[in-house]
């Protein structure tokens, strides 16, 4: 299966780096016959300078690529959001060879590229949470789930920022050989097969420090002081000192989520906490964390995690338990060998 993967100066590392080491690890199993063919492909000829400052050695451009690529990624960089779209005839080289491509998508913000090139319009697609309002903001006619850590809509496959590229390539490689080979690498490399929750459980809004003096740090605070309570979003504006209108518009624009979303992001994050740290029974867990039953927090749960409370926190402790038993089995090594 032939894999291109589209780099330029200025790239993510972690961006190129994750996905190749997916498809390498399988290659390592794999019969020769049946192994990806991973290339490089840059905008120009030469070695490409990734953000970090490494450099790749990226021997085929756009245009010496030979052939059809099966799958074809966009990996993404930092600045890419604000840089003016490429040239037409590479963007025309990515539509043709997306149109020929059993899959096509992208890493982080490489979705720009794909945007540019007319291939997220009328799609559902994601990327970075940081970039998503501009996502939306510049293409109107992608649909855009800034919360997830991958998305699948079709033969088009997108990703969150940077890591989340190797999820979404450990989902392609498990379409392609099944739950058993994405496992076995995910375990070669140390990351989980599937990770629960989405990404606003990394983004900024909900680690705000104790003195921060900003709306969002207010009404993160605010709202988790009332947690179990019923929260209207005239009651948080008003424990902010503003308007309902005032609020919702400078909130929105500062936590790049609307109030309630956002009030119900902390919910879950809190509800999240008392299912890793207690025994408490469901329905407890669901009222103090201000859900109106436990069947709403599982309805909650199963739209922001993909996963139940109770699978939540099996996983949870499944997790916990596998990390002893590690930490006691080097423990065990570091003893023998003294």
């Amino acid at each position: 299966m032939k894999l291109a993967l589209v780099v330029f100066d200025g790239v993510q590392s972690l961006d190129v780096a994750g996905p190749l080491d997916v498809f390498s690890e399988a290659n390592a199993v794999l019969p020769p016959d049946q192994q990806y063919e991973l290339t490089l492909v840059g905008l120009r000829p030469g070695p490409v300078r990734c953000a970090n400052g490494m450099e790749l050695n990226v021997s085929v451009d756009y245009r010496s690529y030979a052939g059809q690529a099966d799958l074809l990624l966009v990996a993404g960089g930092p600045r890419l959001p604000e840089q003016p779209a490429p040239e037409r005839d590479f963007l025309d080289w990515l539509a043709r060879q997306a149109a020929g491509a059993k899959r096509f998508g992208s890493v982080c913000n490489g979705a720009f590229l794909l945007a540019h090139a007319g291939l997220l319009d009328g799609h559902e697609a994601t990327t970075h949470w940081n970039d998503a309002p501009r996502l939306c903001e510049q293409f109107p006619r992608a649909r855009v789930r800034p919360d997830k850590i991958y998305v699948r809509d079709g033969r088009l496959f997108t990703s969150a920022g940077v890591t989340a590229g190797i999820d979404l390539c450990l989902a392609l490689l498990a379409e392609d050989w099944g739950h058993e080979m994405a496992l076995h690498v995910a375990k070669r490399l140390i990351v989980y097969i599937r990770r629960d929750g989405g990404q606003s459980q990394y983004s900024p809004y909900l680690a705000v420090g104790p003195k921060e003096d900003t709306m969002v740090a207010k009404v993160m605070r605010y709202v988790t002081e009332h947690i179990s309570e019923t929260l209207s979003i005239e009651q948080i504006a008003d424990a902010v000192g503003v308007s309902r209108r005032t609020f919702s518009r400078v909130f929105a624009k500062e936590a790049t989520v609307t109030p309630s979303v956002f009030v119900e992001q902390v919910r879950v994050d809190f509800a999240r906490k008392l299912l890793e740290q207690t025994d408490l029974p469901l329905k407890t867990v669901a009222f103090r964390s201000g859900f109106h039953s436990a069947a709403h927090m599982r309805m909650i749960f199963l739209r922001r995690l993909e996963s139940t409370p109770r699978q939540y926190r099996e996983r949870f402790r499944a997790s916990d338990e596998a990390a002893g038993d590690r930490q006691a089995a080097l423990a065990s090594s570091a003893h023998a060998a003294h």
